[in-house]
């Protein structure tokens, strides 16, 4: 389906009534046991996905469902307590549909996390990743359909997706706290199942250094709707085939929860040089 403008300006109006005056600027999208970061929000309303109208719920496990809207690090907020995949059975337009509701509550910012699986054979599992560029070769763009002028361009430049600017902010961020932060490309796929080794070999060729199920999406929409971007990606896994042993869910969220400290330390701090 293609959405109008119309419900876009519906879903917005509906938080804008539950949170008064209050105009987030920062809007964050946190991935798979990264959540946590939403419990960190001060003076915080948290609204359910399922209440919001046009929204879609999130399915995967370590996913609240629910988008956080308060101060945090120094910084107006609006969390998203998880999000939806295409594998969920939803549309690339259902899956960024977020962004735009978000954009149109003023947040001209978005922070977008994720845990995926690390193709670069020279990191290791637990790195934290700074996303330079991504891949995002399967099926269609979440921009197809009609263009809704009131975002953006029927055909967007994607040169920088992910900000400079807010790069440089991250790099800066993790040099004060002493943490290694690794830069690289990630490259989407569809999911749900976890790559192949064939598949992880195609993506260490095309220069991808970690795969996931998530985040391009988003980002791409985000950008169309002239957004400025920043993406972290928690390296939970040697991506398939370059160990010896099978992936499973619970391995992606035993090691975010093992990197709570330092990708909070690393989030907020930047949010403080915002």
């Amino acid at each position: 389906m293609n959405y109008t403008f119309a419900q876009y300006q519906e879903s917005s109006d509906y938080i804008r009534a539950r949170i008064g005056s209050f105009a987030p600027k920062v809007a964050m999208v946190l991935g798979s046991g990264l959540g946590f970061m939403g419990d960190k929000v001060e003076n915080a309303v948290a609204v359910p996905y399922k209440d919001i109208p046009h929204f879609k719920t999130s399915t995967a496990p370590g996913h609240k469902g629910q988008l956080v809207l308060g101060s945090l690090a120094g910084q107006k907020v609006a969390v998203m307590q998880g999000r939806t995949h295409h594998y969920e059975g939803y549309s690339y337009e259902e899956v960024s549909y977020a962004a735009r509701v978000l954009r149109l509550l003023g947040c001209d910012t978005m922070v977008v996390t994720n845990a995926a699986g690390c193709v670069n054979t020279a990191w290791k599992a637990g790195d934290l990743m700074l996303i330079t560029d991504q891949i995002k070769l399967f099926m269609e763009s979440p921009l197809r359909g009609e263009n809704l002028s009131e975002f953006g361009v029927r055909f967007p430049d994607a040169s920088y997706l992910y900000t400079p600017a807010l790069r440089d902010v991250a790099k800066n961020a993790a040099k004060s706290l002493g943490l290694e932060l690794r830069e690289g490309v990630y490259m989407y796929w569809p999911g749900p199942q976890y790559e192949t080794p064939a598949e992880v070999r195609l993506a260490r060729v095309l220069g991808a250094d970690a795969c996931g199920m998530s985040t391009a999406p988003e980002v791409i929409t985000a950008s169309h709707s002239g957004m400025r971007v920043l993406g972290f990606t928690l390296l939970s896994n040697m991506a398939a085939g370059i160990l010896d042993q099978p992936l499973s869910e619970e391995e992606v969220l035993e090691a975010a929860a093992a990197c709570r400290d330092k990708f909070s330390r690393l989030v907020l701090e930047c949010l403080k040089g915002m």
